[in-house]
């Protein structure tokens, strides 16, 4: 097995570790935490407002105007990163255009989530 085989399966090991990490610890966690109020309950202790609170942390809330604008924005910037990273990143091609095809993908995702940000009903929480 030479470097041609072993450094693209290296890539993706390394991919799948990196997404799959953080969903494994978050897991882990959230086992650890329901071991926790199962005990408690058993034992019949009263439940603690700090568990009630780590555990419904981690429910997603209706996505606002202001985060959809700020999805878009960092969408929007990334696809400008990868359009200049291939603009000005080979300065001996012949193909300047070359890779803004990919640069269009996160852009338009950016783009869309501004456009939504217009039109989502739900108001940010004021504080």
């Amino acid at each position: 097995m030479g470097p041609e085989i072993v450094v693209p399966v290296a890539g993706c090991i390394m991919i799948a570790a990196i997404v799959i990490t953080p969903f494994w610890f978050k897991a882990r966690e959230r086992r650890e935490l329901h071991s926790t109020l199962r005990a408690a309950i058993e034992k019949g202790q009263p439940v603690p407002p700090e568990v009630i609170e780590a555990m419904t942390r981690a429910v997603k809330t209706p996505p606002t105007r202001l985060r959809d604008l700020r999805t878009g924005v960092i969408w929007l910037a990334i696809g400008l990163g990868i359009a200049g990273a291939t603009y000005f990143g080979d300065f001996h091609s012949d193909h300047d255009f070359e890779g803004f095809g990919f640069a269009c993908i996160p852009a338009v995702i950016g783009l869309a989530f501004i456009v939504l940000s217009f039109f989502n009903p739900n108001k940010e929480p004021r504080v």
